[in-house]
């Protein structure tokens, strides 16, 4: 079976795994061609050098195709629009796979490929996320994923494999966490955050990169304005600018201060509780920003029923079915939500903590005057007898009817 892979087509992060499977498959599949693709969709100076490094391991060449403004403006924001959280994890490298994974077809067609190869662990999500997408493009494209099928049982023995075949890292033993970056978020996983007992060292050298902990922050508020239209932010403090350069902007400011921290053991997909941490500063600014904004430009029922339809989006981002009929009709719902969700939001950042300091839309629902503890010409405080007497009319049957019961 083997010798009819003649070239693959591999999702490239220059990390620990896809960095050994080069060699693997060149060992593993003799005399195939391996082509590196890898998605910019934020990673920063881990793209650095990445070229070189795959074509001295057994590369045939390497795309590195910037998928910023994609990854933003149809996987990011639509899920930002529905406030979509799984588990209160902002889903940072759920929406990210598929776009990849898109791209990554689209250059193993254009290839010719015989198979897409990814590095994901047979425990991960991860593995989910890329199949599901290549499925729904390339129906019938052989994947293949070396931890399923590889003698390696750890880390430490893809080091040794690493070392055995001249395999350049950036990391060692002592700092082998795994860790996800882009420009949503940055993830760690591994080492001593496998057991929840463990407190996370914030404050070691080189563990947090996008920020530092609450308690090194400045002593000082950093306050931000964020512009709203229909639900994408598009200006930061009066200043427009598109989605990557706003986010990369909020990043900074909120690392700065502390802000976007998230320790929590969540239920994988695939059946297992994980611990991991996660940095998403401007992530976890901008969510708290539009939530605020939708509290004023939202009715009632549409608001609660939002958040039940907001639970179902994570569930299918973080579980890989964002190439599904369901997940696009819930993001066209989501859409029609959004046609007020237009205006400005004040924050104060301070040491981690994010709070309100002013929300304003030219589609507000709120009335000061009818919300006021003062005189109002459209509320009769009189009439809320009649309501409660009609709403509370069910519980009154109900009691009196209870004195009738043995």
């Amino acid at each position: 079976m083997a010798k009819e892979i003649k070239k693959i087509v591999l999702a490239y992060s220059g990390g620990l795994d896809t960095s050994i499977i080069i060699p693997w498959l060149k060992e593993n599949y003799p005399g195939c061609e391996v082509i590196a693709v890898s998605g910019n969709v934020g990673q920063g100076t881990e793209l650095d050098g990445l070229e070189e490094k795959a074509l001295k391991t057994g590369a045939s060449k390497l795309y590195i195709e910037d998928l910023r403004k994609e990854y933003v403006e149809d996987f990011i924001w639509p899920c930002l629009k529905a406030d979509a959280k799984y588990e209160e994890y902002l889903l940072g490298t759920s929406h990210a796979r598929p776009c990849i994974a898109k791209r990554l077809v689209e250059i193993a067609l254009a290839e010719g490929a015989d198979a897409i190869c990814h590095g994901c662990t047979g425990k991960g999500n991860d593995q989910v996320r890329f199949e599901l997408s290549i499925k729904a493009f390339a129906p019938d494209m052989k994947i293949i994923a070396p931890w399923r099928v590889w003698d390696i049982k750890s880390r430490d023995e893809e080091i040794d494999y690493a070392e055995a075949h001249n395999v350049p890292l950036r990391i060692s033993r002592e700092t082998n966490y795994s860790k996800d970056k882009n420009l949503w978020h940055l993830s760690h996983e591994g080492l001593d955050l496998e057991s929840p007992a463990n407190e996370p060292n914030y404050n070691k050298k080189g563990f947090l990169e996008l920020g530092v902990s609450p308690e090194q922050a400045p002593d000082e508020p950093t306050y931000v304005t964020i512009h709203f239209e229909k639900g994408i932010p598009t200006a930061l403090d009066g200043v427009e600018t598109d989605g990557v350069t706003l986010i990369e902007k909020l990043n900074e400011i909120g690392g700065k201060n502390g802000v976007g921290i998230l320790d929590i053991v969540e239920n994988r997909l695939v059946g297992m509780k994980s611990r991991g941490v996660y940095e998403t500063p401007a992530g976890t600014i901008l969510y708290k920003a539009h939530d605020t904004l939708e509290t004023i430009t939202l009715d009632k029922e549409t608001a609660h029923f939002k958040c039940i339809v907001s639970d179902k989006l994570a569930e299918l981002v973080y579980n890989g079915q964002w190439f599904t009929p369901l997940r696009e009709s819930i993001a066209a719902f989501i859409d029609d939500t959004q046609k007020t969700v237009t205006g400005d939001v004040k924050l104060k950042l301070y040491k981690g903590n994010i709070m309100n300091a002013g929300v304003t839309s030219p589609y507000s629902l709120y009335n000061e005057q009818t919300a006021s503890f003062g005189e109002d010409d459209d509320y009769n405080q009189a009439d809320s007898a009649g309501f409660i007497n009609l709403f509370g009319l069910p519980i009154k049957v109900r009691a009196q009817a209870k004195k009738n019961w043995n």
